[in-house]
């Protein structure tokens, strides 16, 4: 995966209320440095959970050299594709907030979906899995025989689904994690809101815990945007965009969805033998002209296979037993992958633009009505981030 550049100037369309500010001074300076905190963010759907965890990592960055950020949400990723959880280890601010942001994690698993409702166990299980790897990495434990060079704070950013199902998921992961720190944000609609208090502790709980509850915020006195009002298909669509023009130098002229939709309908793919891997369906079956998730088989008891990257499956020789894959992750991470990983994770229909990735991928037709509206609608959203997902602004990371 990539990492956009971070010497730039901060958005000013973005502004931190003094709660928002106060809360993230408090989890950063309020604590003792051994060990750090771990602040777990929740709330209700569009209630500012990303936008304040970005804030928070780069408050901590001001106190320590680098925040390893664990991401539980599989629909609004922040540091990769959609269909990630991962643990990515962050030692950059991040001065502009409303940017989208590739970086390569530290460890990461393809759930597939852009919910947790298919399979919550599975979701749960990964998330436990790269938690215990933090705790591995980045925490100094009593019984550990190998102590890690340096302990690292952890910002955990949740999903907004938080009643139901998505409840008790989150009530599990609190548990699970046991957070020194947990950001409870509200939002004027209070029947959508978390309960009040402590809600994931038993009774008979003695750990200290921390919780902030604040507010979501939408407007300071001057009526100045604080959160990125947000299309959450559209933002997938860019994410899954700027991951893909990894497959081309920086340098390349392509500036527009239709070029990268053209250059990928020509771009040779990867040719991979059929019997060389194992394909694993987590959610759906058809595999031709679908994203997957490039894995390598594990070897450990919970079969948590690590994922490398995405690709695209570009089509299917059943003569010559091939698979054509089209991926920006490089050869030498290629040759370890044996396992693909199916979900449900779509190719942007912008994409769709290229006649010749559309005849190829045998994707079925859709209006010509549709297909502009789509298509309009997300080179308008890419036209608000001045070409930096497409710009020069790419680089390897």
């Amino acid at each position: 995966m990539a990492a956009f550049p971070e010497a730039e100037a901060p958005s000013p369309k973005i502004y931190i209320p003094e709660e928002w500010s106060e809360a993230a001074d408090s989890i950063a300076y309020d604590s003792v440095t051994s060990p750090p905190p771990v602040a777990l963010v929740c709330g209700a759907k569009n209630c500012g959970k990303t936008t304040f965890s970005r804030h928070l990592l780069n408050v901590l960055l001001q106190r320590y050299q680098k925040v390893a950020y664990l991401d539980t949400d599989v629909g609004q990723t922040e540091f990769t594709p959609p269909g990630f959880l991962s643990l990515t280890v962050i030692d950059q601010l991040t001065p502009d907030l409303t940017i989208p942001c590739l970086k390569t994690p530290d460890r990461c698993y393809f759930f597939g979906d852009i919910s947790s409702k298919r399979d919550p166990k599975a979701y749960l299980k990964y998330i436990f899995a790269l938690y215990d790897h933090y705790r591995r990495e980045y925490c100094m434990l009593k019984d550990s025989k190998n102590p890690v060079k340096v302990e690292l704070p952890l910002v955990v950013n949740t999903p907004g689904w938080v009643k139901g199902i998505g409840y008790e998921i989150l009530v599990d992961v609190l548990k699970y994690i046991g957070p020194t720190h947990v950001v409870k944000i509200n939002i004027s609609a209070e029947a959508k809101n978390l309960p009040a208090g402590t809600f994931w502790l038993d009774e008979d709980h003695e750990e200290p815990v921390n919780l902030i509850e604040i507010s979501s915020a939408r407007q300071d006195s001057f009526k100045r945007s604080v959160l990125v009002q947000k299309d959450a298909s559209l933002l997938r669509d860019l994410r899954i965009m700027a991951y893909f023009r990894q497959c081309f130098p920086s340098n390349s002229n392509i500036t527009t969805i239709k070029e990268l939709a053209n250059a990928l309908a020509s771009h040779p793919p990867y040719e991979i033998p059929i019997s060389s891997i194992k394909i694993k369906h987590l959610h759906c079956q058809n595999l031709n002209a679908t994203i997957v998730g490039l894995a390598v088989s594990s070897e450990d008891s919970e079969n948590l296979p690590p994922c490398v990257g995405l690709g695209i499956v570009r089509g299917i020789d059943t003569f010559k037993h091939l698979l054509y894959v089209l991926t920006p992750v490089p050869q030498s991470s290629l040759e370890k992958v044996d396992l693909l990983l199916h979900g449900f994770i779509q190719i942007p229909t912008c994409l769709l633009q290229g006649p010749g990735l559309h005849f190829t991928l045998h994707v079925n037709k859709c209006s010509a009505l549709k297909l502009a509206d789509i298509y309009s609608a997300v080179q308008e959203l890419f036209n608000t981030f001045h070409f930096r997902i497409f710009g020069e602004a790419v680089s390897s990371a």
